[in-house]
């Protein structure tokens, strides 16, 4: 008898628990359900000029209209509250440096470097000399976003997550999302200046001028065809040269960069075609701004429509930014943009003096000065608050790196680094106008190319350029009080912008290479430059196009894969593996066979010579840089020698062909030792626990890894919070960008005027919202490279908003 009751008992129990876990899981799937956006509908919307509407097509990109442009402003942070709220929410507290609160201590490193900036203070003071104009479309936005967000049933599923409410947007939290784009684009130059600062004090001139270029024969500026330089390589290279990291001896096979994702992951490319070429007599504009891919994506496509003030209506279709309101690149009709990473020097360090007669003071350009101390408070979830003491100066705040003092003296911190004049683009009817409005705009300097509707088409800097006393590659070192390179005195006057106005060969390209060979070149200066292959590779591809091209031609240059710049190292590690080399040695042997016949040319999924030429390139860069690499570690994180210069490859290319004795690492014996060594790196790693080499392929290691921020916090859900790990072609020396995790955030090709044609791809949908069926559509026309169309389709859902 009482075996039985145990057994009901136990029944009911059983029962009781399957019916509570039905209810959670009923209970979080209704709760996951009401933070969904509002697709259809008629909504009041208190301070609404007239109307306006959020009408979206079968893939959730939305045509947003209105009345008035403050209309669309209120529907457009509506929407992006709605799809993109907690992505919006992370921007801002990534340049306030805010992460703690919602993640605790873990986040509280980052939090604590980019308090430093006290960005949030600089967008409140910013606010107060915004024109009203402005402000007004400011004040309509954020009162779109706080009411997008409120109208949601659930708060986004993120915050349940973190345990944390969602906290009203503000007005200096959009001027934070550009900030946030300054950390993102711009992030690197610091830990540059460092590295650059130990690499001058320990190089002569000669050796300097060697291994950091100004510029190679791989540069493709916009006024020649190519940059001559004379090469002189040292008789003999610095003390540190080739030295191993601590315990990496010939025993030790570490192929760690042979693995390696990419050094330098800020990139972009654009490129323009002038009318004279196309098949419309329209310009056709193209850009694909290469940043950390992950779910959502970073862009929100949209088409924004208003009244023009003449009578008609002024169309705006490209991507915006959650937290903003314009279109960043895009079309308006009549002139077409896209930006790249300009790469300037937008920022100094500055060594301080100290004097123990002068107690609390610094020697600045100016003078003796007491720093004002800023006490920042950073809120942390589970833990006390942390007070941070920044101090600040004249010329920025200061950092304490290894002992010394240092302002951190960067164009983000100006007056006139945010502001809203992105939207004066929106009514540019000329590539002239255009072209004059890029200077003036408030956001990280960057390579502006566009096209008009009546064929022309340019390049400027788009963004504030500081005006240097002196010009010139001594401000990317480290600098003094005394140096005249650190004295800023104010921005260039759009005037004084370097510009390229229909070129006669009727094509413009930049892919954050080295823009410019002679007159312009010092005003953006050098801020990490990439070596020059992937911009020269769109010029002949370019060029290839002919006298004739269309729309889709144009976009196709973004899928280009070849391996063109590569090809080189294949060919040195052929070379390498000799008659004698491969004696005996079948691993060596198998490489060599996949080098030959397992490559097609171009960074294929399939393809493991390609790897294996890769991961070669990386370990002779490891074997002569690996013991400076650590050491400059230990001043910064992010320093590195690929930071001190991108155009590593080249210098490696140079010794490897030359085989100048003095420079062969004492270690080994001969170059063909040290290549082989590279080599046999590469094969130890590719080939660990087993793996056969020609398993090794490139798609097994550039595969798609992107996910939300929130995947690793929900084991259960993670796997919806991922994308599928899809093998991707292209890699960083070609137009084809592509990483696990980095990449082309979107491409766009047009021609203004005929934005039918208009051709789009992104590696997400418009939704944050795993439920949403816009989670990942259009996800695979990017993976693929189909042909997308820029402009909406017909609405499928229809939100209207009424006084």
């Amino acid at each position: 008898m009482r075996t039985s009751r145990l057994a009901e008992w136990s029944k009911r129990i059983l029962l009781a628990a399957l019916i509570l876990l039905v209810l959670a899981v009923a209970g979080a799937w209704l709760y996951l359900r009401g933070s969904l956006a509002q697709l259809d509908g008629t909504r009041q919307a208190p301070g609404i000029d007239t109307t306006a509407s959020i009408a979206r097509d079968a893939h959730g990109v939305p045509v947003i209209s209105g009345g008035s442009r403050g209309d669309v402003a209120y529907a457009t942070g509506f929407v992006h509250a709605q799809e993109r709220f907690f992505q919006m929410d992370l921007l801002r507290r990534v340049a306030a440096g805010e992460l703690s609160e919602l993640f605790g201590d873990r986040a509280l490193a980052l939090d604590k470097a980019h308090r430093l900036h006290r960005f949030r203070a600089r967008g409140e003071l910013a606010l107060k000399s915004m024109p009203a104009e402005d402000r007004a479309l400011l004040d309509r936005y954020v009162a779109g976003v706080n009411d997008g967000l409120h109208a949601l049933k659930t708060k986004p599923f993120e915050y349940a997550l973190v345990g944390a409410t969602p906290r009203p947007w503000t007005q200096a939290d959009t001027l934070l999302v550009v900030w946030a784009m300054y950390f993102d684009l711009q992030g690197n130059l610091e830990s540059r200046e460092l590295a650059r600062g130990w690499f001058r004090d320990h190089t002569t001139d000669e050796q300097r001028a060697f291994l950091a270029p100004e510029s190679t024969p791989w540069d493709a500026p916009l006024d020649a065809q190519q940059i001559d330089a004379e090469v002189v390589t040292p008789s003999a290279p610095p003390a540190w040269w080739g030295k191993p990291k601590a315990g990496d001896t010939d025993s030790v096979k570490s192929a760690r960069l042979a693995q390696a994702d990419f050094l330098n992951t800020v990139g972009s490319n654009n490129w323009a075609v002038a009318g004279a070429r196309s098949d419309s007599g329209a310009a056709i504009v193209a850009d694909d701004m290469h940043l950390g891919i992950q779910l959502p994506a970073i862009w929100y496509r949209a088409a924004l429509q208003f009244p023009d003030g003449k009578g008609g209506q002024r169309r705006i279709v490209g991507v915006t930014l959650p937290g903003a309101p314009f279109v960043v690149v895009g079309s308006n009709g009549h002139v077409a943009w896209g930006f790249t990473n300009s790469y300037g020097d937008y920022l100094d360090l500055i060594a301080f003096d100290s004097d123990a007669a002068k107690p609390g003071q610094v020697r600045t350009q100016a003078g003796w000065e007491t720093p004002v101390v800023q006490e920042e408070t950073i809120l942390v979830k589970g833990a006390p608050a942390v007070r941070l003491a920044v101090r600040e100066t004249s010329l920025g705040p200061i950092r304490e790196v290894q002992g010394r003092s240092y302002a951190l003296h960067w164009s983000a911190h100006l007056p006139g680094a945010v502001n809203f004049n992105a939207g004066k683009l929106e009514s540019a009817d000329t590539l002239d106008q255009a072209l004059a409005i890029a200077p003036t705009l408030g956001v990280p300097a960057q390579n502006f190319v566009a096209g008009d509707d009546q064929g022309n088409i340019g390049w400027t800097i788009a963004g504030p350029l500081p005006r240097r006393a002196t010009p010139g590659t001594a401000s990317t070192y480290p600098l003094t009080a005394d140096d005249a390179a650190g004295q800023w005195q104010g921005w260039l006057a759009p005037a004084e912008y370097p510009k390229v106005v229909n070129p006669p060969q009727g094509q413009l390209g930049t892919a954050n290479n080295r823009q410019l060979a002679g007159d312009g070149a010092a005003l953006i200066g050098d801020g990490g430059f990439d070596l020059g292959a992937r911009a020269h590779q769109v010029r002949d591809d370019l060029t290839a196009l002919g006298p004739k091209t269309d729309v889709k031609k144009v976009y196709a240059i973004g899928l280009d894969d070849r391996a063109v710049f590569l090809t080189a190292w294949r060919e040195r590690a052929i070379g390498a593996l000799d008659a004698k080399a491969i004696a005996g040695n079948a691993q060596r042997t198998g490489a060599l066979a996949l080098l030959k016949d397992n490559w097609s040319g171009k960074a294929s999924v399939d393809s493991a010579g390609y790897r294996i030429t890769r991961g070669f390139m990386y370990a002779v860069y490891d074997i002569t840089y690996g013991g400076v690499n650590a050491e400059l570690a230990q001043i910064d994180p992010k320093a590195s020698m690929a930071a001190v210069s991108a155009r590593w490859p080249v210098v490696l290319a140079r010794l490897l062909d030359q085989q100048p004795a003095g420079w062969l690492p004492p270690q080994y014996p001969s170059w063909e030792a040290l290549q082989l060594a590279a080599l046999d790196r590469v094969i130890a790693e590719l080939t660990k626990e087993g793996q056969p080499l020609r398993n090794a392929t490139w798609g097994q290691r550039n595969t798609a890894a992107s996910a939300h921020p929130m995947a690793s916090a929900v084991p259960l859900l993670g796997k919806y919070l991922k994308v599928a790990p899809d093998m991707l072609a292209g890699d960083q020396h070609m137009p084809r960008v592509a990483g696990p995790t980095f990449g082309q955030s979107e491409r766009l090709t047009v021609s203004p005027g005929h934005e039918e044609q208009g051709i789009f791809n992104m590696p997400g949908g418009q939704s944050g919202h795993p439920l949403s069926p816009y989670f990942l559509d259009g996800r695979m026309d990017w993976l693929t490279g189909r042909e997308s169309p820029l402009l909406p389709g017909p609405a499928q859902h229809t939100l209207t908003f009424v006084k």
